[in-house]
C-alpha cells in the first residue's frame, strides 16, 4: 500500500486564485448574516492534486468531519493552530474553492494518542483505527522529511474537528 501512495499521490499543487476565492467567500457569506466581510485563509487538504481532490469529495459527501495536522508543518509555515470557531475555505486540487469549515474542537497531542472515534471521523480508507494510523504515518513521514525533520510516533498533531458551512459541488 506504501509504494503504491507514491505512484498515485505525485503531482504538486498550486495556489488559490485570490479573485475565486473572495467570490466563493461572498457566496457564502450570503448564507452566513453577521459574519466578517474579510476573506478567510483558503487552502486543500493533503500536499499533492490528487490527495486534495481525493479528501474533498469525502468533505462534500459528508463523511469527513475531522482532519489532522503535523505541529511542524504549521511552525514551517508560519501559520497559527486553528481555533474553535475558525473559518476557513477548502479547495480541490485544482485550488477552485468548494467548502467553508468552521472548526469546532482542537485538540493537540501525539500522533500515537489518536483514537478510533477520530480515525471514523476523518472519514478516509475504511475509517478504522488501523488504516487511519498507517496512512497518516505515511503522509506525515514525507511531511517531516520534506523538513528535514525525523519522524517518530509522538510528534505533535493537531486533531481537528469542523462542520461544514456551505459547499459547492
Amino acid at each position: 500500500m506504501g509504494s503504491d501512495r507514491d505512484e498515485i499521490y505525485v503531482t504538486p499543487l498550486g495556489t488559490p486564485e485570490p479573485d475565486q476565492v473572495a467570490a466563493f467567500w461572498e457566496r457564502c457569506r450570503a448564507g452566513l448574516p453577521g459574519h466578517s466581510p474579510a476573506v478567510p485563509p483558503a487552502w486543500c487538504f493533503g500536499d499533492t492534486v490528487e490527495l486534495a481532490d481525493e479528501l474533498i469529495e469525502l468533505v462534500i459527501s459528508g463523511a469527513k468531519r475531522a482532519t489532522a495536522g503535523a505541529v511542524a508543518d504549521f511552525n514551517a509555515a508560519n501559520e497559527a493552530i486553528p481555533s474553535v470557531g475558525d473559518l476557513s475555505i477548502v479547495t480541490d486540487g485544482s485550488m477552485r474553492p468548494r467548502a467553508l469549515l468552521e472548526v469546532t474542537e482542537i485538540r493537540i497531542g501525539p500522533l500515537s494518542s489518536v483514537d478510533a472515534a477520530f480515525a471514523f471521523d476523518e472519514g478516509e480508507g475504511d475509517r478504522t483505527l488501523e488504516w487511519w494510523l498507517d496512512a497518516h504515518t505515511w503522509f506525515f513521514t514525507r511531511a517531516y522529511a520534506r523538513l528535514g525533520l525525523d519522524f517518530h510516533a509522538g510528534i505533535p498533531v493537531v486533531f481537528e474537528r469542523f462542520t461544514v458551512r456551505y459547499s459547492e459541488d
